[in-house]
């Protein structure tokens, strides 16, 4: 006997059926069962709906059983009813065909005599939401909003607005908003009343705009019978009913101050409500009210000082940090008021890092003459935390209140002893403070040098904090005697360091310390100089050209211009302008207050980006290349798109351009540069009186005296070294989303495309084919004419250092703008170069 054929292991799709025959299956026995009333029927329903349900939830389409389980439906068995309307719910959409089978049904059942199952089924006639089927909603409707039992009334309520949206037109012929007026003023049920509540704000509001009898309408709802009636039953509302109520009387203008009041009084009680919702509502209403009143309001602050505290300190870490957020902007508003209760934003252990840094803020924000030392010891000892972040922040804050003028000694001998700790961040994070305070506190440099003179410059690495102790070294070169010498050993390795923020503080240091001490630093500024003339980021290059061109005109100028005397800083400029901040204030209890933002930054298309293709993600779309070197062609994941569609990254840097300047970069002789010498800058003064094409006499001078080799005549700008791409570079989305929200923009440029490249992009894959034959990948492409919108990226030959860009491209003006992420930012204008190359090519034959 042979044996039988192997069974196949492999699991069946959960999106497809695992025979053809389990949809046949149910559907007969669905049909045994439709219309008996045999015992035991309804539980073997029960059975079958369950598993029909549970095939649906699961994507299997079980939409051929409709009619079935419509005629089963036929049971007094609330259960089956919920399953078969749950049932038809989710096939009603999709199928509108389908959904007139139900219509009699569901009628049917509008009219039984159990309440639960009239409200139910109401509920699922309504939410059928199809066009041609509202004719049959009106009579249902009207029937419910006069039902007797208030869960129908309450469902019928949502049903209108629900109409509304199908059908405006349809809801307002048939008056319901009338009705629902009526309700929201007479109905004994407090949820209805609330439901009737919603459903006008939501109609008035959109109606008002086509129709001045909604506006009027919907201004009624403010009017003071109205508020005052809602507020004479608030305790009678739900917790969401309280914060509708609540939100609409915030909204309310009482007559005088009585009214003002009489509402507060009303209120008062509400501040104690277990749910923050329902208290933040209220205090939102107290602090409405009292705006024109400022020693009330004042008061005001006193009285929900209380509660606020209670709701940070009980519920979970998501809870307290909305409370937290609300709190936060009351703190900025008047922090003398929370200055007693510091003790309450003091970091404990087991909260999380995104609470912890809020109040470090508040921490910030109360500081004063009295409670000062207290907050900074409590800050010093998070500056060790394990959470690096929680422990920049908390020296940060350490830092700010400083900069508030209160006890500056102590906070000083902190931050200098926080620069001789052995942790990286810690002297990072104290050197950008220091820079800060020098600024504002000038009297305080002797003892602040004596302990940045002991840093290296190798141990400091973050770009920002090795920018402010070069700032130092420059500014108080005078006091540091190892100053030139330091800064000197910068310069020599100028091209190890990446960063352009810490090449430009380098010159101006250089040129600083060279006013002060001109013997020592000479050959540096040559070096620097010349380094920063070759550099290619833009704003380097034209500092270093800046300050060449002034030292040619004139030494005391110049020095006027880079070292002038200086005033200390009075105030820092905040990063949040009072109109936001006021305008946040005006958002209280919405998610503005937790952005730190008014709504229309994250709400108005025109704040999102600067760029916006159609709301159909589905437009984006990975290469698809038959070649090994291109990315597999693959639909990008949702993460990807909102990558790849993103293009808010405007204020992560500047626009360097294109180093296109007139002027040449001077080589650099070190060894004719005297070694030392004692002549005094005034000597160094020269008028420029070169004649044009000619080099002045000032310019060979400083030449000289900088061990400078400046041709003279018209010299061509250093080009750069070639640069090699990997034919075969290979980059998966993941990586690439990744790299493109850490690197920073290392340049933003327009290009031209030819007329031939223009008429070639309407097949955009050929666009994608040119650029790869240039050794530049596409990872995504998207958009529709005349906007296109590509992602390339390459890697340099024999490294792993990676190229990203975003190529936007309009059809109808030949322009491109290209915005270029790097590595390595010091090769990011040869690679420009070369893509601007590859780019001005596509469609030439």
């Amino acid at each position: 006997m042979a044996p039988p054929p192997p069974q196949s292991h492999r699991s069946p799709s959960p999106s497809q059926p695992s025979g053809k025959s389990e949809v046949s299956d149910l559907k007969s026995q669905l049909r045994q069962l439709a219309g008996s009333r045999a015992p035991g029927a309804d539980d073997s329903k029960r059975d079958l709906f369950k598993k029909v349900i549970s095939n649906m939830t699961i994507g299997i389409d079980v939409s051929s059983l409709f009619g079935e389980m419509v005629m089963c439906s036929a049971t007094s068995d609330i259960v089956l009813k919920k399953m078969c309307y749950l049932y038809v719910g989710n096939y009603a959409k999709v199928n509108p065909d389908l959904a007139l089978l139900t219509i009699n049904f569901l009628q049917r059942d509008c009219k039984d005599e159990d309440p639960m199952i009239r409200g139910l089924a109401l509920r699922s006639l309504c939410s059928l939401r199809v066009a041609n089927l509202v004719e049959y909603l009106v009579g249902p409707l009207g029937s419910g909003l006069k039902d007797n039992n208030s869960y129908v009334r309450m469902v019928a309520v949502i049903g209108v607005l629900k109409l509304y949206h199908i059908s405006a037109s349809t809801c307002i012929d048939a008056d319901f908003p009338a009705t629902l007026k009526h309700l929201l003023l007479n109905d004994p049920d407090a949820q209805v009343v609330a439901n009737c509540l919603s459903a006008l704000q939501e109609i008035w509001t959109l109606e008002s705009s086509t129709s001045e009898e909604a506006a009027r309408e919907r201004e009624t709802l403010l009017s003071k019978p109205v508020v005052y009636y809602l507020l004479n039953r608030i305790k009678e509302f739900s917790e969401w009913a309280q914060c509708l109520v609540l939100e609409l009387v915030s909204k309310y203008i009482p007559s005088d101050n009585s009214e003002i009041f009489d509402i507060m009084n009303l209120l008062e009680d509400r501040l104690q409500h277990a749910n923050g919702a329902v208290v933040l509502a209220t205090i939102k209403v107290f602090l409405q009210l009292t705006l024109s009143m400022a020693d009330v309001h004042q008061q005001v602050y006193e009285r929900i000082k209380a509660p606020l505290l209670t709701q940070v300190s009980s519920g979970s870490p998501e809870q307290s940090y909305a409370v937290l957020s609300h709190l936060h902007i009351l703190v900025m508003r008047a922090p003398y008021i929370f200055s007693s209760d510091y003790k309450h934003f003091y970091c404990q252990y087991n909260e999380p890092s995104y609470v912890k840094k809020l109040k470090l803020e508040m921490l910030t924000a109360v500081a004063n003459e009295t409670n000062t030392y207290e907050i900074v010891t409590e800050l010093c000892e998070y500056a060790a935390n394990v959470d690096i972040p929680i422990a920049r922040e908390s020296i940060r804050a350490v830092g700010k209140i400083a900069l508030q003028q209160y006890d500056v000694n102590a906070i000083v001998d902190r931050l200098l002893q926080f620069l001789e700790m052995e942790k990286d961040y810690v002297t990072s994070e104290a050197l950008v403070l220091v820079k800060d305070l020098l600024r504002k506190y000038p009297q305080w440099s002797q003892d602040c040098i004596a302990v940045v003179g002991n840093i290296s410059s190798k141990n400091v690495q973050e770009p920002k904090a090795k920018a402010a102790l070069i700032w130092m070294l420059g500014e108080y070169s005078q006091d540091m005697h190892d100053a030139p010498y330091v800064l000197e050993s910068l310069v020599e390795n100028w091209d190890e360091e990446h960063s352009a923020e810490v090449r430009l503080h380098l010159l101006t240091a250089v040129m600083k310390c060279f006013f002060k001490r001109p013997p020592e630093t000479q050959k540096a500024l040559g070096a620097a100089l010349a380094a920063g003339l070759a550099d290619f980021h833009q704003d380097v290059h034209d500092r270093a050209l800046f300050y060449y061109r002034l030292l040619q005109y004139n030494v005391s100028v110049a020095e006027s211009v880079v070292n002038p005397p200086k005033q200390a800083v009075s105030v820092f400029a905040d990063t949040q302008s009072s109109e936001i901040k006021d305008r946040i204030f005006d958002e209280f209890n919405s998610l503005s207050v937790v952005y730190q933002k008014p709504s229309y930054m994250f709400t108005d298309k025109e704040h999102r980006g600067t760029f916006e293709f159609a709301d159909e993600l589905g437009n984006l779309s990975i290469s698809a290349e038959s070649s090994d070197s291109v990315v597999p062609a693959e639909r990008v994941e949702a993460k990807d798109k909102d990558l790849l569609l993103s293009t808010s990254e405007k204020d992560e840097g500047r626009d360097p351009g294109s180093n296109g300047s007139v002027y040449n970069a001077p080589s650099y002789n070190g060894s004719s540069a005297p070694s030392t010498t004692s002549q005094p800058l005034a000597d160094l003064a020269f008028p420029s009186t070169g004649i044009s094409g000619q080099a002045p006499a000032s310019s060979l001078a400083i030449d000289d005296l900088l061990g400078l080799d400046f041709p003279v005549g018209t010299a061509v700008t250093p080009s750069p070294p070639p640069l090699n791409l990997n034919p075969k570079a290979v980059l998966d989305p993941g990586t690439f989303q990744q790299k493109w929200r850490q690197l920073p923009i290392s340049l933003s440029e327009e290009y031209s495309l030819s007329p031939q490249g223009v008429a070639l992009l309407t097949t955009p894959h050929a666009l994608l084919r040119h650029m790869q034959s240039h050794s530049i990948q596409c990872i995504a492409s998207g958009g529709q004419s005349p906007n296109f919108k590509f992602f390339f990226f390459a890697q340099k030959a024999e490294a792993a250092s990676m190229y990203l860009v975003e190529c936007i491209i309009n059809t109808s003006s030949a322009k491109s703008q290209i915005k270029i992420k790097a590595d390595d930012q010091s090769s990011s204008q040869a690679f420009s170069t070369l893509f601007q190359s590859a780019l001005s090519k596509f469609g030439l034959p």
